[in-house]
Protein backbone atom coordinates (compact mmCIF):
# COMPACT_ATOMS: atom_id res chain seq x y z
CA UNK A 1 0.00 0.00 0.00
CA UNK A 2 3.06 2.18 -0.35
CA UNK A 3 2.59 5.58 -1.97
CA UNK A 4 4.71 4.83 -5.05
CA UNK A 5 5.65 1.54 -6.69
CA UNK A 6 7.83 0.82 -9.70
CA UNK A 7 8.28 -2.93 -9.39
CA UNK A 8 6.89 -5.89 -11.31
CA UNK A 9 3.25 -6.93 -11.58
CA UNK A 10 1.64 -8.41 -9.56
CA UNK A 11 2.45 -6.05 -6.71
CA UNK A 12 2.99 -8.07 -3.55
CA UNK A 13 1.53 -7.00 -0.20
CA UNK A 14 2.17 -8.78 3.08
CA UNK A 15 -0.15 -8.90 6.09
CA UNK A 16 1.27 -9.79 9.49
CA UNK A 17 -1.56 -11.13 11.65
CA UNK A 18 -1.23 -10.64 15.39
CA UNK A 19 -3.49 -12.31 17.98
CA UNK A 20 -7.00 -10.83 18.13
CA UNK A 21 -6.52 -8.96 14.85
CA UNK A 22 -9.61 -7.42 13.26
CA UNK A 23 -10.80 -9.83 10.59
CA UNK A 24 -13.15 -7.26 9.06
CA UNK A 25 -10.24 -4.91 8.40
CA UNK A 26 -8.11 -7.64 6.81
CA UNK A 27 -10.87 -8.82 4.47
CA UNK A 28 -11.82 -5.21 3.68
CA UNK A 29 -8.25 -4.59 2.53
CA UNK A 30 -7.97 -7.75 0.43
CA UNK A 31 -11.36 -7.92 -1.28
CA UNK A 32 -10.88 -4.74 -3.40
CA UNK A 33 -7.55 -6.16 -4.60
CA UNK A 34 -9.17 -9.47 -5.53
CA UNK A 35 -11.93 -7.69 -7.44
CA UNK A 36 -9.38 -5.48 -9.21
CA UNK A 37 -7.57 -8.61 -10.40
CA UNK A 38 -10.82 -10.06 -11.74
CA UNK A 39 -12.02 -6.90 -13.47
CA UNK A 40 -8.54 -6.05 -14.73
CA UNK A 41 -8.18 -9.49 -16.31
CA UNK A 42 -4.77 -10.11 -14.75
CA UNK A 43 -3.04 -10.46 -11.39
CA UNK A 44 -2.38 -6.83 -10.55
CA UNK A 45 -1.93 -7.62 -6.86
CA UNK A 46 -1.02 -10.61 -4.76
CA UNK A 47 -0.97 -10.95 -0.99
CA UNK A 48 0.38 -13.32 1.58
CA UNK A 49 -0.51 -13.80 5.23
CA UNK A 50 2.15 -14.07 7.93
CA UNK A 51 2.06 -15.13 11.57
CA UNK A 52 4.80 -15.21 14.14
CA UNK A 53 5.16 -19.02 14.11
CA UNK A 54 3.50 -19.95 10.81
CA UNK A 55 0.41 -21.30 12.55
CA UNK A 56 -3.18 -20.05 12.39
CA UNK A 57 -4.03 -16.83 14.22
CA UNK A 58 -7.29 -16.28 16.09
CA UNK A 59 -9.02 -13.05 15.17
CA UNK A 60 -10.90 -10.85 17.63
CA UNK A 61 -14.09 -12.75 16.76
CA UNK A 62 -12.43 -16.03 17.83
CA UNK A 63 -12.16 -17.48 14.34
CA UNK A 64 -8.70 -18.89 13.44
CA UNK A 65 -7.19 -18.00 10.07
CA UNK A 66 -4.40 -19.96 8.39
CA UNK A 67 -1.36 -18.14 7.01
CA UNK A 68 1.22 -18.65 4.26
CA UNK A 69 4.47 -18.03 6.13
CA UNK A 70 6.09 -17.82 9.53
CA UNK A 71 7.48 -14.39 10.30
CA UNK A 72 11.17 -15.30 9.99
CA UNK A 73 10.58 -17.22 6.72
CA UNK A 74 8.35 -14.67 4.99
CA UNK A 75 9.54 -13.45 1.58
CA UNK A 76 10.20 -9.78 0.90
CA UNK A 77 7.20 -7.65 0.00
CA UNK A 78 7.30 -3.97 -1.01
CA UNK A 79 4.48 -3.25 1.46
CA UNK A 80 3.66 -4.93 4.75
CA UNK A 81 0.59 -4.22 6.90
CA UNK A 82 0.55 -5.01 10.62
CA UNK A 83 -2.94 -6.24 11.50
CA UNK A 84 -3.96 -5.88 15.14
CA UNK A 85 -6.93 -4.81 17.22
CA UNK A 86 -7.55 -5.37 20.94
CA UNK A 87 -4.75 -5.04 23.53
CA UNK A 88 -2.03 -4.24 20.98
CA UNK A 89 0.73 -3.59 23.53
CA UNK A 90 0.56 -7.22 24.64
CA UNK A 91 2.03 -8.24 21.27
CA UNK A 92 5.10 -6.00 21.49
CA UNK A 93 8.44 -7.66 22.26
CA UNK A 94 12.05 -7.51 21.09
CA UNK A 95 11.65 -10.25 18.47
CA UNK A 96 8.79 -8.41 16.76
CA UNK A 97 10.32 -4.92 16.86
CA UNK A 98 13.69 -6.24 15.63
CA UNK A 99 11.98 -8.01 12.73
CA UNK A 100 10.05 -4.88 11.78
CA UNK A 101 13.25 -2.83 11.79
CA UNK A 102 14.93 -5.43 9.58
CA UNK A 103 12.03 -5.28 7.11
CA UNK A 104 12.20 -1.49 7.01
CA UNK A 105 15.95 -1.64 6.39
CA UNK A 106 15.36 -3.76 3.26
CA UNK A 107 13.13 -1.06 1.73
CA UNK A 108 9.76 -2.48 2.75
CA UNK A 109 7.18 0.21 3.54
CA UNK A 110 5.39 -0.76 6.75
CA UNK A 111 1.86 0.19 7.73
CA UNK A 112 -0.68 -0.42 10.46
CA UNK A 113 -4.31 -1.47 10.32
CA UNK A 114 -6.66 -0.73 13.24
CA UNK A 115 -4.09 -0.65 16.09
CA UNK A 116 -1.11 -1.94 14.10
CA UNK A 117 0.72 1.37 14.47
CA UNK A 118 1.45 0.52 18.13
CA UNK A 119 4.01 -2.07 16.98
CA UNK A 120 5.60 0.22 14.39
CA UNK A 121 5.86 3.09 16.86
CA UNK A 122 7.39 0.78 19.48
CA UNK A 123 10.02 -0.15 16.89
CA UNK A 124 10.81 3.56 16.40
CA UNK A 125 9.63 3.53 12.79
CA UNK A 126 6.96 6.26 13.00
CA UNK A 127 8.68 9.20 14.71
CA UNK A 128 7.55 12.53 13.20
CA UNK A 129 5.19 10.78 10.78
CA UNK A 130 1.42 11.17 10.41
CA UNK A 131 -0.64 8.04 11.04
CA UNK A 132 -4.14 7.03 12.02
CA UNK A 133 -5.66 4.20 14.02
CA UNK A 134 -9.04 3.37 15.51
CA UNK A 135 -10.46 6.33 17.42
CA UNK A 136 -10.86 4.33 20.64
CA UNK A 137 -7.10 3.75 20.76
CA UNK A 138 -5.95 7.26 19.82
CA UNK A 139 -5.66 8.65 23.39
CA UNK A 140 -3.58 5.67 24.59
CA UNK A 141 -1.39 5.78 21.49
CA UNK A 142 -0.71 9.51 21.84
CA UNK A 143 0.21 9.04 25.49
CA UNK A 144 2.70 6.28 24.63
CA UNK A 145 4.15 7.84 21.47
CA UNK A 146 4.08 11.65 21.59
CA UNK A 147 6.58 11.96 18.73
CA UNK A 148 4.10 10.44 16.27
CA UNK A 149 1.42 12.68 14.73
CA UNK A 150 -1.67 10.51 15.27
CA UNK A 151 -4.86 11.88 13.70
CA UNK A 152 -8.46 10.70 13.49
CA UNK A 153 -8.88 10.02 9.78
CA UNK A 154 -9.94 7.01 7.72
CA UNK A 155 -6.48 6.32 6.37
CA UNK A 156 -3.10 7.94 5.81
CA UNK A 157 -0.59 7.17 3.04
CA UNK A 158 2.76 8.96 3.08
CA UNK A 159 6.13 8.20 1.47
CA UNK A 160 7.26 6.49 4.67
CA UNK A 161 4.22 4.62 5.94
CA UNK A 162 0.52 3.86 5.57
CA UNK A 163 -2.24 3.27 8.07
CA UNK A 164 -5.99 2.92 8.35
CA UNK A 165 -8.45 3.01 11.22
CA UNK A 166 -9.70 -0.52 10.65
CA UNK A 167 -13.18 -1.71 9.71
CA UNK A 168 -14.41 -0.46 6.35
CA UNK A 169 -11.67 2.21 6.16
CA UNK A 170 -9.43 -0.56 4.80
CA UNK A 171 -11.69 -0.61 1.73
CA UNK A 172 -11.03 3.09 1.21
CA UNK A 173 -7.28 2.58 1.51
CA UNK A 174 -7.27 -0.29 -1.00
CA UNK A 175 -9.46 1.68 -3.42
CA UNK A 176 -6.98 4.54 -3.16
CA UNK A 177 -4.17 2.11 -3.98
CA UNK A 178 -6.03 0.81 -7.05
CA UNK A 179 -6.71 4.37 -8.19
CA UNK A 180 -3.06 5.43 -7.81
CA UNK A 181 -1.70 2.35 -9.57
CA UNK A 182 -4.29 1.60 -12.24
CA UNK A 183 -6.56 4.61 -12.61
CA UNK A 184 -9.86 6.00 -11.44
CA UNK A 185 -11.98 3.93 -13.81
CA UNK A 186 -10.86 0.60 -12.37
CA UNK A 187 -11.21 1.94 -8.81
CA UNK A 188 -14.76 3.08 -9.57
CA UNK A 189 -15.70 -0.32 -11.00
CA UNK A 190 -14.32 -2.05 -7.92
CA UNK A 191 -16.20 0.39 -5.67
CA UNK A 192 -19.41 -0.38 -7.55
CA UNK A 193 -18.90 -4.10 -6.94
CA UNK A 194 -18.45 -3.42 -3.24
CA UNK A 195 -21.49 -1.09 -3.05
CA UNK A 196 -19.20 1.34 -1.23
CA UNK A 197 -19.91 5.02 -0.55
CA UNK A 198 -18.15 7.27 -3.06
CA UNK A 199 -18.13 10.30 -0.76
CA UNK A 200 -15.48 9.12 1.72
CA UNK A 201 -12.11 10.85 1.54
CA UNK A 202 -8.82 9.97 3.26
CA UNK A 203 -9.18 12.65 5.94
CA UNK A 204 -12.89 12.02 6.56
CA UNK A 205 -13.58 11.75 10.26
CA UNK A 206 -14.06 8.24 11.58
CA UNK A 207 -17.10 9.43 13.54
CA UNK A 208 -19.76 11.93 12.55
CA UNK A 209 -19.50 14.93 14.90
CA UNK A 210 -23.30 15.21 14.72
CA UNK A 211 -23.47 11.87 16.53
CA UNK A 212 -21.33 12.97 19.45
CA UNK A 213 -24.43 14.55 21.04
CA UNK A 214 -22.22 17.33 22.40
CA UNK A 215 -23.58 20.76 21.50
CA UNK A 216 -20.32 22.56 22.29
CA UNK A 217 -18.31 20.43 19.87
CA UNK A 218 -20.95 20.81 17.17
CA UNK A 219 -21.04 24.59 17.60
CA UNK A 220 -17.24 24.79 17.56
CA UNK A 221 -17.02 22.82 14.32
CA UNK A 222 -19.70 25.00 12.75
CA UNK A 223 -17.65 28.10 13.67
CA UNK A 224 -14.51 26.52 12.22
CA UNK A 225 -16.27 25.72 8.97
CA UNK A 226 -17.59 29.29 8.77
CA UNK A 227 -14.10 30.75 9.23
CA UNK A 228 -11.81 28.91 6.83
CA UNK A 229 -10.22 31.82 4.97
CA UNK A 230 -9.33 33.65 8.18
CA UNK A 231 -9.05 30.98 10.88
CA UNK A 232 -9.94 32.03 14.40
CA UNK A 233 -7.36 31.55 17.15
CA UNK A 234 -8.60 28.84 19.49
CA UNK A 235 -8.83 31.36 22.33
CA UNK A 236 -11.12 33.56 20.21
CA UNK A 237 -13.15 30.50 19.23
CA UNK A 238 -13.62 29.64 22.90
CA UNK A 239 -14.67 33.23 23.64
CA UNK A 240 -17.26 33.10 20.86
CA UNK A 241 -18.63 29.94 22.45
CA UNK A 242 -18.55 31.51 25.91
CA UNK A 243 -16.31 28.81 27.30
CA UNK A 244 -12.66 28.39 28.28
CA UNK A 245 -9.88 27.14 26.05
CA UNK A 246 -9.24 24.28 28.48
CA UNK A 247 -12.87 23.16 28.56
CA UNK A 248 -13.08 23.27 24.77
CA UNK A 249 -9.96 21.14 24.43
CA UNK A 250 -11.25 18.60 26.95
CA UNK A 251 -14.52 18.25 25.02
CA UNK A 252 -12.72 17.74 21.70
CA UNK A 253 -10.40 15.13 23.17
CA UNK A 254 -13.32 13.32 24.77
CA UNK A 255 -15.67 13.29 21.77
CA UNK A 256 -13.32 13.42 18.77
CA UNK A 257 -10.06 12.12 20.19
CA UNK A 258 -8.21 15.18 18.89
CA UNK A 259 -7.43 18.77 19.82
CA UNK A 260 -9.39 21.77 18.49
CA UNK A 261 -6.26 22.99 16.68
CA UNK A 262 -5.74 19.75 14.76
CA UNK A 263 -9.44 19.38 14.04
CA UNK A 264 -9.52 22.92 12.64
CA UNK A 265 -6.47 22.24 10.46
CA UNK A 266 -8.02 19.00 9.19
CA UNK A 267 -11.24 20.82 8.25
CA UNK A 268 -9.26 23.45 6.31
CA UNK A 269 -7.21 20.81 4.50
CA UNK A 270 -10.33 18.75 3.70
CA UNK A 271 -11.81 21.90 2.16
CA UNK A 272 -8.60 22.39 0.18
CA UNK A 273 -8.85 18.84 -1.14
CA UNK A 274 -12.39 19.50 -2.36
CA UNK A 275 -11.34 22.74 -4.07
CA UNK A 276 -8.37 21.07 -5.74
CA UNK A 277 -10.54 18.18 -6.94
CA UNK A 278 -13.66 20.07 -7.97
CA UNK A 279 -12.64 23.59 -9.04
CA UNK A 280 -10.17 25.17 -11.52
CA UNK A 281 -8.77 27.62 -8.93
CA UNK A 282 -4.99 27.84 -8.83
CA UNK A 283 -3.08 26.54 -5.81
CA UNK A 284 -2.22 29.99 -4.46
CA UNK A 285 -5.88 31.00 -4.45
CA UNK A 286 -6.87 27.75 -2.74
CA UNK A 287 -4.16 28.21 -0.11
CA UNK A 288 -5.49 31.66 0.74
CA UNK A 289 -9.10 30.43 0.74
CA UNK A 290 -8.14 27.81 3.33
CA UNK A 291 -6.34 30.19 5.65
CA UNK A 292 -2.69 29.66 4.70
CA UNK A 293 -0.41 32.67 4.44
CA UNK A 294 1.75 31.15 1.70
CA UNK A 295 1.62 28.34 -0.87
CA UNK A 296 4.70 26.75 0.71
CA UNK A 297 3.13 26.39 4.17
CA UNK A 298 -0.05 25.10 2.53
CA UNK A 299 1.91 22.52 0.51
CA UNK A 300 3.71 21.20 3.60
CA UNK A 301 0.49 20.86 5.60
CA UNK A 302 -1.41 19.33 2.68
CA UNK A 303 1.26 16.72 2.10
CA UNK A 304 1.33 15.74 5.78
CA UNK A 305 -2.44 15.31 5.71
CA UNK A 306 -3.05 13.75 2.30
CA UNK A 307 0.26 12.10 1.40
CA UNK A 308 1.08 14.15 -1.70
CA UNK A 309 1.45 17.78 -2.68
CA UNK A 310 -1.41 19.84 -4.16
CA UNK A 311 0.36 20.02 -7.54
CA UNK A 312 0.95 16.25 -7.52
CA UNK A 313 -2.74 15.69 -6.80
CA UNK A 314 -3.67 17.95 -9.71
CA UNK A 315 -1.29 16.14 -12.08
CA UNK A 316 -2.57 12.74 -10.96
CA UNK A 317 -6.17 13.75 -11.63
CA UNK A 318 -5.38 15.42 -14.95
CA UNK A 319 -6.03 19.00 -13.81
CA UNK A 320 -3.66 21.92 -14.39
CA UNK A 321 -1.88 23.33 -11.33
Amino acid sequence: MRLQYAGPTPERIGFLLLPRFAMVALFSAIEPLRIANRIGGQRLFEWHLISRDGGPVAASNGMPLGVDHAMQAAPFSPSLAICASFDPTACIDAELTDWLRQRAATGCILGGMDTGCFMLAAAGLLDDQTVTLHWESLPEFRAHFPRVDAVESLYEVTPGSFSCAGGSSAIDMSLDLINRRHGARLAERVRDQLLHDQGRRPASRQRDPALTLDPLVRRAIALMEANLETPLPIGDLANELETSWRRLERRFLRYLGDTPQRTYLAIRLDHALRLLSETPYDITRIALACGFASPSSFTRAFRRRHGLTPSALRRHRGHPS
